[in-house]
């Protein structure tokens, strides 16, 4: 009995899919619940289980093609593992009986890897077989054809080998590679030209002494790691706190357009960027004005995890009223990070590095991070982006006023 592979029902926000990998082949045998392919949407990638037991079928969407909700990518034949084997051992039986017709010196091998290997020009002989017996297979042929293809691009390839979409060329190389842009990153492209396109975007930009922030992380990162079961306190937490409070004082921050309406809202839906392999993605931290410090840096690490692992759900990554980003994580001193629509903001966070600064007549060296406010200017006035970035940064350089509420 054959059972179709469906794609998974998609949200209303994303549209189509594109088939990323297909983790079996037909005929290989599956178990149920176990992974057969992988769809890739604008925002992550889907996994697709087997809902049977038995031996995959046709393939009907094959790697790079479109997908819309719930299509039929293919099929399960259920039981089919248990008569695979049967059907498997008759020809490889067959095949053993037929060396007496083969020359002594010559390896055992089946008709159709000697076929194949004569029309590529490939000495039998040089083939490593993998059949019973040592028996040369057509999959041997096949390996050894494309492991002769691409023995003159041996050593580019080894030296590509730490990034597959960005290869390392040695010096003078004039070797190209071209490869098809991910969904994810052709979509994120798609949505900062039109941000930069759609809104009248502008950034403001301040400092923030990060003293009694690193001070205060000093002195209870211990306590709070051990009294929050192996959860570690970072710079986010603070920063995401500090947001929040400040998306309070000034609503419009937190508001976004629908057409010709404004819409406000009554709580803070923080996305926190994250990098992944696939690029960059933008996890929500739902009512974040509600969590406490270890709850915000409870819910990053489960996203880092999950980000590089590739799990996270379309529901974690849907949505957000405010985003803040850190590239000072990577060494960055200064950016511009574009809104990502339809919210009205994003905030910047940078490197923290210790300069000279003048406080109360006498230079004193203190840790120094630059913040940036990007803002659509259709929504936000100049005064409120500047007076909300001002806020923060106040509550970042005396942390007391998050608990005073002040």
């Amino acid at each position: 009995m054959a059972i179709e592979i469906k794609a998974p029902t998609f949200p209303e926000s994303v549209a189509d899919g594109t088939v990323a990998t297909w983790h079996k082949q037909p005929g290989d045998a599956v178990k149920r619940d176990e992974l057969i392919v992988d769809i890739e949407t604008d925002k992550v990638v889907l996994e697709v289980l087997a809902t049977a037991d038995g031996v995959l079928g046709a393939i009907v969407k094959n790697e790079g093609e479109t997908v819309l909700s719930d299509e039929v990518l293919g099929s399960i034949v259920e039981g089919g593992a248990a008569a695979a084997a049967p059907a498997a051992a008759a020809p490889a039986a067959a095949q053993a009986a037929a060396p007496a017709a083969e020359g002594e010196d010559d390896p055992v091998a089946a008709p159709a890897a000697r076929k194949l290997a004569e029309e590529n020009g490939i000495n039998i002989a040089s083939v490593a077989g993998t059949g019973k017996g040592g028996r040369v297979t057509k999959e041997d042929v096949v390996a050894a054809v494309a492991a002769k293809k691409a023995a003159p691009a041996a050593a580019p390839a080894k030296a590509a080998a730490p990034s597959a979409a960005a290869p390392v060329f040695a010096a003078g190389d004039r070797i190209e590679k071209r490869v098809p842009m991910t969904r994810v990153r052709a979509t994120v492209a798609k949505r900062l030209v039109e941000a930069q396109s759609n809104m009248a975007m502008l950034t403001t930009f301040n400092e923030v002494d990060m003293t009694e922030v690193m001070a205060l992380r000093s002195k209870y990162k211990d306590l709070f790691e051990k009294s929050h079961n192996g959860v570690r306190l970072g710079f986010m937490s603070f920063f995401v706190k500090a947001a929040t409070e400040a998306l309070k004082r000034f609503p419009a921050v937190n508001a976004s357009i629908d057409g010709g309406d404004i819409v406000y809202h009554g709580y803070a839906d923080v996305g926190v960027a994250v990098s992944s392999d696939r690029g960059l993605v933008v996890p929500v931290l739902r009512n974040a004005e509600l969590m406490s410090l270890a709850e915000i840096e409870g819910g990053i690490a489960t996203f880092g995890k999950k980000a590089r692992d590739g799990k996270l759900s379309m529901d974690e990554m849907t949505g957000g009223t405010f985003t803040i980003t850190n590239g000072g994580t990577f060494g960055s001193m200064m950016s511009t990070p574009i809104v990502n629509p339809p919210q009205a903001a994003i905030l910047g966070m940078h490197n923290i590095i210790q300069r000279p600064m003048a406080i109360n007549g006498q230079v004193v060296i203190r840790p120094m991070m630059y913040l940036a406010l990007s803002y659509d200017h259709r929504l936000i006035d100049g005064k409120e982006a500047v007076t909300f970035l001002v806020t923060i940064k106040n509550l970042l350089e005396d942390p007391a006023r998050l608990l005073l509420d002040i």
